[in-house]
């Protein structure tokens, strides 16, 4: 009966264990294709654990009415054992109970703002209106919905890839609330709150559940300093920091820059290594990405894709950036993203890579 007991209790804790090690950044988890078995665990978890311990009962009982008293504190040890596994894994370790939503979602004017003009922010106009949310915010919560122009919109970001992306959060034009649930190479996944697909933050794609391949509609969106973005915005709102997670937002100071503690958020500052910055774009289904580096030397870059006339423009600040695609006469504003090249390249697979003249 212990042997079988203990077989039981060996399936409840790996289950346990796999559900967090496959979708959260532990050491080789996130570098293997496990987000299908990671998704079968998460579906069938009760179905897992009330099978584990319907085996478990006939055994554990035998050895509790046994007389050897050995066994009664093994079985009493390992179901401790178990319980504070699946506290950890439930309670501390899931991804929506370590990165928490804000209390209090606050927007002001310039007038009552508190974020340093110096900050990086994911910038939006919709329907005339504009509003900034600081990265270092959004990083920390890594998804916000709120409303911009009366349309809802769910602000996202995933420091570990550096990856900032603004979508409407209709699915099949029914609105749907998303909650984080971890990450898959490297970058965060959400989960929708009624079929429970798993959606990936970096390319807005459904890569589990009932979902697996559709897309959520991606608005545009800027990174730049906030003092750019309220120069071209005077009349902004900004999303200020919930003073209920200043710690959290402390443990980001230096994430703007790429000098944050954090090896897995840290930049370094060479060019096209794992965690070098670049500046990717996608025009007409082609992608291409520019060295960060390349990009500070020159501060103008004129380029085509796919025979597309393409400008990059880096400002005088040095970090708030522009890009377009020439059509005709005119500059058509396209989607252009400062983000780690470990993750541009993994989920733009096909991208091609600016080489200097």
């Amino acid at each position: 009966p212990l042997l079988y007991a203990l077989l039981a209790i060996f399936l409840l804790l790996v289950v346990e264990v796999l559900r967090v090690y496959f979708i959260m950044p532990f050491p080789g988890s996130q570098r293997a294709d496990t987000i299908n078995q990671a998704y079968f665990i998460n579906k069938y978890i009760w179905s897992i654990r009330i099978l584990g311990f319907m085996m478990l009962a006939p055994f554990g009982w035998r050895i509790l009415n046994n007389r050897a008293l050995w066994k009664k504190l093994v079985l009493v040890v390992l179901l401790m054992v178990y319980g504070a596994v699946f506290f950890l894994v439930n309670f501390r370790f899931l991804a929506d109970k370590m990165f928490s939503q804000p209390v209090h979602k606050d927007l002001v004017t310039v007038n009552g703002n508190r974020v340093e003009s110096s900050k990086l922010v994911i910038g939006v106009v919709i329907n005339g209106q504009a509003k900034a949310y600081p990265i270092e915010v959004i990083g920390y919560h890594h998804l916000v919905t709120d409303t911009v122009g009366g349309q809802p919109v769910l602000i996202t970001y995933c420091t570990v890839c550096r990856t900032g992306r603004v979508y409407s959060p209709f699915v099949n034009g029914k609105f749907q609330h998303f909650r984080l649930v971890g990450m898959d190479h490297f970058n965060a996944l959400f989960e929708d709150g009624e079929t429970k697909s798993w959606w990936r933050q970096a390319t807005g794609v459904a890569a589990a559940g009932k979902l697996k391949g559709t897309a959520l509609k991606e608005l545009f969106s800027r990174q730049v300093r906030l003092g750019a973005w309220i120069r071209d915005y005077p009349n902004t709102l900004i999303l200020q920091p919930d003073s209920f997670f200043a710690k959290q937002y402390k443990d980001l100071d230096g994430f703007d820059q790429g000098t944050v503690k954090s090896t897995l958020e840290k930049r370094d500052s060479g060019s096209w290594n794992l965690k070098s910055w670049v500046l990717g774009l996608s025009v007409e289904g082609h992608s291409k990405a520019y060295d960060w580096n390349e990009l500070v030397k020159r501060r103008v870059i004129h380029d085509t894709l796919e025979n597309i006339p393409l400008v990059i423009e880096l400002e005088e600040d040095g970090v708030s950036f522009h890009a377009w695609k020439g059509q005709g006469n005119e500059l058509i504003p396209v989607p252009a993203y400062q983000e780690f090249w470990h993750s541009w390249q993994y989920f733009h697979p096909g991208t091609s890579v600016y080489k200097k003249n």
